[in-house]
């Protein structure tokens, strides 16, 4: 038998002489965390909520007997959502358009026999009192005519409660019925609200209600909104008049823009505004920041990779602030001067 020990050994020589002159790892790419003054801004929890938002009611009693709708749907103005049971309202108006044609037939009939009394009364044959009879028997019918014909009118109109429309172009949010649900006078039957006219009200304190800001320098921050569109500036701001006594605050509206995609009323944001209308003495706030793409998230871990003084990458959790031109305020968990991978998706193999 062979003896193969001699092989081996010329194997791991090798193997050590070819990891001996592997080209050395390449370094990771670092950012120094770093420090930008600038002007304060205060940050006031808000809240998005619809201008046009509206809980349709039901106006008659009945089943409902068709429902077209669901929570989430987009309807048009005039567009039909749900039909409650119309059939005891529909005899009503065919009874109505019968008693119409009644009173239009004695109408009619009236109205030949005060001409043929005044055509009496024109040859002497008849006194003045029976032609004022006929006449106010014609009189009468045509009032009759109208009364029924106004009747019959709002037959109709009642009838068309009975059908549900929408009242303007907007998002299905809420349907709290089902189909064969009975529908009660003043019942809430769904809430709709106008995805086109949405804004941020925040309440803040009521120094601002003697100044208020420009709209240009303000900003509202969405974090439930892609990193790119988070950041937007308002339409147009507008401070409600009154103050709340127990809180001394006042409510601050800033209309988003139309094209706000994915902005839903009840969505946390932000209301920022300038060292100038926040009240704070302070003007200038050293903030630490970091690029975004060098930022790990991992299920509810918000992370970053720093080097430690043997140039090993550690993951360290970090709390983040506000979005500044593709980079991230860190407001816990570094400090300046820490380099910071660039790159997160190489550090995890070099550590």
């Amino acid at each position: 038998m062979h003896d193969i020990r001699p092989a081996l050994w010329v194997a791991a020589l090798a193997l050590s002489t070819s990891l001996g002159n592997a080209a050395p790892a390449q370094p990771l790419p670092t950012i120094l965390a770093e420090t930008m003054a600038g002007p304060m801004a205060t940050a006031f929890d808000a809240s998005v909520e619809a201008v046009r938002h509206t809980v349709v009611a039901a106006q008659v009693p009945g089943a409902i007997v068709q429902l077209h709708i669901q929570a989430g749907d987009r309807v048009q103005a005039g567009q039909l959502l749900l039909r409650i049971d119309a059939r005891a309202a529909d005899q009503n108006v065919a009874a109505s358009t019968a008693q119409v044609q009644a009173a239009h037939a004695t109408l009619a009939l009236a109205a030949r026999d005060f001409e043929r009394q005044q055509q009496l009364f024109q040859k002497n044959y008849i006194s003045a009192a029976a032609l004022e009879r006929a006449e106010t028997i014609f009189k009468s019918a045509q009032a009759q005519a109208s009364a029924q014909l106004a009747q019959a009118s709002a037959s109709r109109t009642h009838s068309g409660y009975h059908a549900v429309r929408a009242p303007f172009d907007g998002v299905v949010a809420d349907v709290p019925v089902s189909l064969g649900d009975m529908a009660m006078p003043g019942r809430p039957l769904l809430t709709l609200y106008d995805p086109a006219a949405l804004r941020v009200t925040a309440a803040v304190p009521q120094s601002l209600a003697t100044s208020a800001p420009d709209h240009s320098q303000l900003r509202i921050e969405l974090p439930g909104m892609p990193a790119g569109r988070s950041w937007i500036a308002p339409v147009e701001v507008q401070v409600m008049p009154t103050v709340d006594a127990a809180t001394h605050t006042v409510q601050l509206r800033a209309t988003l823009p139309k094209d706000m995609a994915g902005a839903t009323p009840g969505m946390f944001a932000r209301l920022w505004l300038p060292a100038a209308h926040s009240g704070s003495a302070a003007t200038v706030q050293g903030r630490l920041l970091v690029p975004l793409q060098a930022i790990v998230r991992r299920a509810e871990l918000t992370a970053l990779y720093v080097l430690n003084p043997d140039g090993k990458p550690l993951l360290r959790q970090v709390r983040l602030g506000r979005s500044i031109d593709g980079r991230v305020e860190v407001l816990s968990g570094l400090m300046p001067g820490e380099a910071v991978v660039a790159d997160p998706q190489a550090a995890p193999g070099l550590r």
